[in-house]
């Protein structure tokens, strides 16, 4: 019930950065150079989002609000949706779509080229994302999806490299994006052994019945 009523604030409040940057379109504020802030404030974005994302499940497990999955594809979407318009802010105010142009940036400069690649790998999760999608893939769907984890990780590398010296927000991203991927690592661990610990004593009498026969 809590999640019914709060997506339309939460969807909303996701629009607020556009928001923001299209009413300093509007007046313009958006500086000397308001193709760099775009590009920039989407591309922040689109990391922020897709920290949002990754932050759903260990929130969820550890608060125990299980509730708050319903919101991860909302995220997720949106993640993609700035995303997107990082991409088309690029290859439109930035490159005027010269693919010539496009295909030596991204061949060339390193930041660009795990950036795309970064933009590639989440588009195959957005169109995935429906109910639909996870009954037809099953199994491989969840596996697909890992994708997010290497998505995220080229986001903050590309965020690092485009900004060479200023290294502080980066890394913040970096580090959360760091404690996000240990916890999952954590956890996976200690599955492993609590499955082991658990068939460990029905092998035991087993393995001592053969033995003593």
């Amino acid at each position: 019930m809590k999640a019914k009523h709060l997506k339309p604030i939460v969807f909303l409040a996701c629009l607020v950065p556009l928001a923001r940057l299209g009413g300093k379109a509007f007046n313009s504020a958006l500086g000397a150079n308001p193709i760099q802030v775009i590009t920039w404030s989407t591309g922040t974005w689109t990391l922020v989002f897709l920290m949002l994302t990754l932050s759903i499940t260990p929130v969820r497990k550890l608060t125990k609000q299980y509730w708050l999955i319903q919101y991860r594809r909302m995220l997720g979407l949106f993640a993609f949706f700035y995303g997107c318009l990082h991409f088309t802010t690029y290859i439109w105010l930035d490159q005027f779509f010269d693919l010539h142009s496009i295909a030596k940036d991204v061949a060339k400069r390193p930041f660009i080229t795990v950036g795309f690649t970064a933009f590639v790998l989440m588009i195959p999760l957005a169109l995935t994302s429906t109910q639909a999608s996870i009954r037809r893939l099953g199994k491989r769907w969840q596996m697909l999806h890992r994708l997010i984890y290497v998505t995220a990780i080229a986001g903050v590398i590309h965020y690092i490299w485009l900004v060479k010296k200023d290294l502080r927000k980066p890394l913040i991203y970096a580090a959360i994006l760091s404690v996000l991927l240990l916890y999952r690592v954590v956890v996976w661990i200690m599955e492993r052994l609590s499955r082991r610990a658990t068939t460990a004593p029905l092998a035991g009498p087993i393995t001592r019945s053969i033995v003593g026969e």
